[in-house]
């Protein structure tokens, strides 16, 4: 993980590397000082880590989140693009190269275009089951781990709210964004952990 964190830096990027899920969470809590608003990326690592329940729980700030439950569609897009200009993003990265690239596929955009430009700050929270040697890597890892168990996981929820639309690892994938490096530095900060968290 050496490697990895030595290249992310020459790229501009801020990496904080922590031990477990624990000390992620504690040390994330630290970048919402002096917030007013706080955009969201799907992310089931930042589930995990006990993130997301913790902003939702916070009254410092404006969180736009779109997972709300019982929120109409109208309200998801405009909770997505009020996030695109927030203080400060969160959510992760599907693969970190070990060469210090980003790479990430997303279904309607949002998640990676905050990542390239917008928000103040972007905060990812990534497991060690992320790193990858190089971006061919990534883009496997995106289509044989991180698709097929997307699909699963939005179609329960697709179910459970009686919609139509079926995805597939075909029509999930919709925007692909390479990150190489970052000319504002820090903007982009990599909570680094070294444990699996999401997929």
């Amino acid at each position: 993980m050496k490697e990895t964190i030595r290249n992310l830096r020459d790229h501009g990027f801020e990496v904080i590397p922590v031990r477990n899920a624990t000390e992620a969470l504690e040390t994330a809590k630290k970048f919402f000082t002096g917030a007013r608003s706080v955009g969201l990326g799907g992310s089931v690592t930042v589930q995990e880590t006990g993130l997301l329940s913790w902003l939702r729980e916070q009254t410092g700030f404006q969180l736009f989140d779109q997972y709300e439950e019982n929120i109409s569609m109208e309200e998801n897009v405009e909770r997505r693009r009020k996030g695109l200009l927030a203080d400060i993003y969160v959510t992760s990265s599907n693969a970190v190269t070990r060469s210090g690239y980003l790479v990430n596929v997303d279904g309607a955009g949002n998640r990676v275009a905050a990542q390239a430009y917008g928000p103040k700050k972007v905060l990812l929270i990534v497991g060690k089951n992320k790193i990858v040697p190089d971006v061919e890597a990534g883009f496997r890892r995106i289509e044989e781990v991180v698709a097929p168990k997307n699909v699963e996981r939005v179609n329960k929820k697709a179910f459970s709210l009686k919609k139509e639309q079926k995805y597939t690892v075909q029509n999930i994938q919709s925007v692909f964004v390479v990150i190489k490096k970052t000319d504002n530095k820090n903007r982009i900060s990599l909570i680094l952990v070294d444990e699996e968290l999401g997929f």
